[in-house]
Protein backbone atom coordinates (compact mmCIF):
# COMPACT_ATOMS: atom_id res chain seq x y z
CA UNK A 1 0.00 0.00 0.00
CA UNK A 2 1.66 2.89 -1.26
CA UNK A 3 -0.84 5.72 0.77
CA UNK A 4 -3.01 5.11 3.63
CA UNK A 5 -6.11 2.87 3.36
CA UNK A 6 -9.45 4.83 2.47
CA UNK A 7 -11.98 2.18 1.26
CA UNK A 8 -13.16 -1.31 2.34
CA UNK A 9 -10.73 -3.06 0.20
CA UNK A 10 -7.53 -1.16 1.14
CA UNK A 11 -8.05 -1.50 5.16
CA UNK A 12 -9.33 -5.40 3.86
CA UNK A 13 -5.87 -5.67 2.87
CA UNK A 14 -4.32 -4.25 5.86
CA UNK A 15 -1.46 -5.70 7.83
CA UNK A 16 -3.06 -4.88 11.42
CA UNK A 17 -6.41 -6.83 10.26
CA UNK A 18 -6.53 -9.14 13.44
CA UNK A 19 -5.77 -6.34 15.35
CA UNK A 20 -5.30 -8.31 18.45
CA UNK A 21 -3.35 -8.11 21.90
CA UNK A 22 -1.55 -10.78 23.65
CA UNK A 23 -5.04 -11.40 25.36
CA UNK A 24 -6.96 -12.06 22.86
CA UNK A 25 -8.69 -7.99 23.11
CA UNK A 26 -8.65 -5.67 20.54
CA UNK A 27 -5.70 -3.32 20.81
CA UNK A 28 -7.61 -0.03 20.83
CA UNK A 29 -5.70 0.85 17.67
CA UNK A 30 -7.26 3.41 15.07
CA UNK A 31 -6.13 0.75 12.59
CA UNK A 32 -8.05 -2.09 14.18
CA UNK A 33 -11.26 -0.33 14.20
CA UNK A 34 -11.23 0.39 10.65
CA UNK A 35 -10.51 -2.88 9.83
CA UNK A 36 -13.08 -4.43 11.88
CA UNK A 37 -15.75 -1.47 10.31
CA UNK A 38 -14.28 -2.45 6.79
CA UNK A 39 -15.15 -6.17 7.64
CA UNK A 40 -18.58 -5.27 8.67
CA UNK A 41 -19.27 -3.22 5.44
CA UNK A 42 -17.51 -6.23 3.35
CA UNK A 43 -19.21 -9.22 5.14
CA UNK A 44 -22.65 -6.94 3.97
CA UNK A 45 -21.41 -5.54 0.69
CA UNK A 46 -22.47 -2.17 1.51
CA UNK A 47 -20.59 -0.46 -1.12
CA UNK A 48 -22.68 -2.79 -4.27
CA UNK A 49 -24.92 -0.50 -5.63
CA UNK A 50 -28.11 -3.09 -5.04
CA UNK A 51 -27.30 -2.45 -1.05
CA UNK A 52 -27.06 1.49 -0.98
CA UNK A 53 -25.00 0.58 1.67
CA UNK A 54 -22.42 3.70 0.58
CA UNK A 55 -24.93 6.21 -0.51
CA UNK A 56 -24.17 9.14 1.28
CA UNK A 57 -28.06 10.40 1.54
CA UNK A 58 -28.70 7.10 3.00
CA UNK A 59 -26.23 7.09 5.23
CA UNK A 60 -26.67 10.72 6.74
CA UNK A 61 -30.07 9.53 7.20
CA UNK A 62 -28.95 6.29 9.53
CA UNK A 63 -26.71 8.70 11.04
CA UNK A 64 -29.28 11.12 12.28
CA UNK A 65 -31.27 7.92 13.59
CA UNK A 66 -28.68 6.83 15.43
CA UNK A 67 -28.25 10.60 17.12
CA UNK A 68 -31.88 10.59 18.28
CA UNK A 69 -31.39 6.92 20.10
CA UNK A 70 -28.43 8.27 21.81
CA UNK A 71 -30.06 11.59 22.57
CA UNK A 72 -32.83 10.04 23.93
CA UNK A 73 -31.07 7.67 26.27
CA UNK A 74 -29.09 11.14 27.68
CA UNK A 75 -32.52 13.17 28.20
CA UNK A 76 -34.58 10.26 29.35
CA UNK A 77 -31.57 9.19 31.49
CA UNK A 78 -31.50 5.90 30.45
CA UNK A 79 -28.09 3.86 32.18
CA UNK A 80 -24.83 4.67 30.63
CA UNK A 81 -24.24 1.97 29.19
CA UNK A 82 -27.54 2.36 27.04
CA UNK A 83 -25.91 5.93 25.84
CA UNK A 84 -22.19 3.96 25.23
CA UNK A 85 -23.86 1.35 23.12
CA UNK A 86 -25.54 4.41 20.96
CA UNK A 87 -22.54 6.68 21.43
CA UNK A 88 -20.85 3.64 19.84
CA UNK A 89 -23.29 3.30 17.09
CA UNK A 90 -22.80 6.99 15.90
CA UNK A 91 -18.71 6.55 15.99
CA UNK A 92 -19.09 3.08 13.88
CA UNK A 93 -21.38 4.77 11.65
CA UNK A 94 -18.91 7.63 11.54
CA UNK A 95 -16.00 5.41 10.55
CA UNK A 96 -18.55 3.85 7.85
CA UNK A 97 -19.03 7.29 6.45
CA UNK A 98 -15.40 7.59 6.29
CA UNK A 99 -15.12 4.47 3.91
CA UNK A 100 -17.94 5.22 2.31
CA UNK A 101 -16.10 8.82 0.63
CA UNK A 102 -13.23 7.23 0.66
CA UNK A 103 -11.61 9.55 3.66
CA UNK A 104 -8.97 9.00 5.55
CA UNK A 105 -10.39 10.34 8.28
CA UNK A 106 -7.51 10.16 10.97
CA UNK A 107 -5.20 12.49 8.63
CA UNK A 108 -8.83 14.74 8.30
CA UNK A 109 -9.18 14.88 12.62
CA UNK A 110 -5.67 15.70 13.10
CA UNK A 111 -6.04 18.67 10.62
CA UNK A 112 -8.63 19.87 12.25
CA UNK A 113 -7.85 19.76 15.48
CA UNK A 114 -4.60 21.63 14.97
CA UNK A 115 -6.85 24.33 13.12
CA UNK A 116 -9.73 24.45 16.38
CA UNK A 117 -6.83 24.60 18.65
CA UNK A 118 -6.08 27.40 17.52
CA UNK A 119 -9.28 29.58 18.14
CA UNK A 120 -10.76 31.51 20.63
CA UNK A 121 -13.75 30.40 22.58
CA UNK A 122 -16.83 32.15 23.27
CA UNK A 123 -19.60 31.97 25.52
CA UNK A 124 -23.12 31.92 23.78
CA UNK A 125 -26.58 31.79 25.30
CA UNK A 126 -26.38 27.88 25.73
CA UNK A 127 -22.87 27.55 26.35
CA UNK A 128 -19.33 28.02 25.39
CA UNK A 129 -18.59 27.85 21.08
CA UNK A 130 -15.24 27.20 19.72
CA UNK A 131 -15.46 27.90 16.06
CA UNK A 132 -14.51 30.31 12.92
CA UNK A 133 -16.89 33.44 13.35
CA UNK A 134 -17.04 35.54 10.23
CA UNK A 135 -17.59 39.53 11.03
CA UNK A 136 -18.43 40.99 14.11
CA UNK A 137 -19.90 38.82 16.39
CA UNK A 138 -22.06 39.88 19.64
CA UNK A 139 -21.27 37.87 22.58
Amino acid sequence: MSSRARDVDEWMAHPNQDGLDDTGSPDGSWETMMCRVAKFHDKHDFASAENNGHDMGYRLALMIEELGELSAAITKRKPAEEAAEELADVFILTLGNALAMEVDLEAAFHKKMDRIMQRKARRGNLGIRVTEYQGDVSE
